[in-house]
């Protein structure tokens, strides 16, 4: 797909790429604590970017598009990561992802010298992945995660990130829905997410929320 470049010097869309990964585990941190920043919670702030979204470049079955801003030295600012097939991602993570992440930390997780309550329990998630509720799956086999630094926020980036990921998956995957999580805490994410149309998938968690592709930015 090509770039929303519009013009020398603008914030622009593109395919993430392997490459992306330190930048994407950072912006992780960075809002990841309710939409806030995460640092104060780590000592091993890599953690949380580990799970939620280094593995979204890198495995088989997952998509994804970041924002890079030319003036800063093309840096990754915000990203929309996800996998059109759920399980099979989980798969992938379980063998190929989490076994080679892991292997400077140790179980069990309070053996890691400095670990927060946080790190302990992303540590415990390497060596025990968790699973996307059945519920959630039920409604449609891709999901995605959606974080954008705070300097780029309210700006319509979100919306024009969910949309490119609405057209892959219209488009080249055939599907008719997808489905998130979101933090409960976080009420601003919730009510964008409403916006956008996405409602609370009944039978799955608080913070699961769905969307029929069809109704993507009907409010």
């Amino acid at each position: 797909m090509a770039s929303d470049t519009t013009s020398k010097g603008e914030v622009y869309l593109r395919e993430v790429r392997p490459s992306d990964s330190p930048s994407l585990n950072r912006i992780c941190l960075l809002t990841g604590d309710a939409g806030k920043s995460a640092e104060p919670l780590h000592t091993f702030g890599e953690l949380i970017g580990l799970v939620y979204a280094e593995p979204y470049a890198h495995l088989p079955t997952t998509f994804g598009f970041v924002m890079v801003d030319p003036s800063k030295d093309n840096a990754v600012v915000g990203y929309i990561l996800g996998t059109y097939a759920t399980r099979t991602f989980e798969q992938h993570a379980t063998s190929e992802w989490f076994p080679r992440v892991r292997a400077k930390y140790t179980l069990p997780p309070e053996t890691n010298e400095g670990a927060t309550d946080a790190d302990r329990r992303y540590i415990n998630i390497l060596y025990n992945p968790s699973h996307a509720p059945q519920a959630a799956v039920d409604f449609s086999p891709a999901h995605l995660h959606i974080d954008i630094l705070p300097g780029y926020q309210r700006q319509g980036w979100g919306r024009k990130l969910t949309a490119r990921a609405v057209e892959y998956l219209r488009a080249e995957r055939g599907l008719k829905r997808l489905w998130l999580g979101l933090d409960p805490r976080n009420d601003d994410a919730k009510k964008f997410y409403e916006r956008l149309g996405f409602k609370e998938l009944p039978g799955a968690p608080v913070g699961t929320m769905g969307l029929e592709l069809e109704e993507f930015g009907a409010r």
